[in-house]
């Protein structure tokens, strides 16, 4: 078994778009980054690479790379997939917390463990997702930016 952890922040712009979990959520600020900055997402996939011990997202999509601009983080994901089947790794179970003020993000959950099980090709009862705030703390309390933590448990498949 190998367990990894992944964090990201990213920080809240007017004008950009709010994609957690590959779901485009309605909100007055959204999050920026290089990518589409889905900061769920990219704590998933420091967590699944960490636990191979593979690096992190800056090393395999780093951000002086245009192919990468404004590229959906679940096709990232994709490519994250592919390390786990060369390395006959299964995703046994994944526990996601994203750290907002706001908007609300509890209707938006059950979709985001969707989209994240069908590129994993896992049922989405081996995701969790939590959202908080930090009440009024920090910089997530002050809605400067958004952060998600993320822990993988993953399991040599037995040939």
């Amino acid at each position: 078994m190998r367990i990894g952890i992944g964090y990201d922040v990213h920080q809240l712009q007017k004008g950009e778009s709010l994609v957690l979990g590959g779901v485009h959520i309605p909100a007055e600020k959204g999050l920026a980054g290089h990518s589409d900055a889905d900061v769920l997402t990219h704590a998933l996939m420091d967590a699944l690479l960490g636990a191979m011990g593979k690096g992190d997202i800056g090393l395999h999509f780093p951000d002086t790379d245009e192919k990468y601009k404004g590229i959906s983080s679940l096709v990232l994901l994709e490519e994250i997939k592919k390390y786990l089947l060369e390395n006959d790794y299964i995703v046994e179970n994944i526990d996601m917390i994203i750290m907002a003020e706001k908007p609300r993000l509890a209707p938006y959950i059950q979709e985001m463990k969707d989209n994240i099980a069908g590129v994993l090709d896992i049922s989405s009862d081996r995701i969790n997702i939590k959202a908080t705030t930090t009440e009024k703390l920090g910089f997530v309390g002050r809605e400067e930016g958004m952060a998600a933590e993320v822990v993988v448990l993953l399991n040599k498949e037995k040939n």
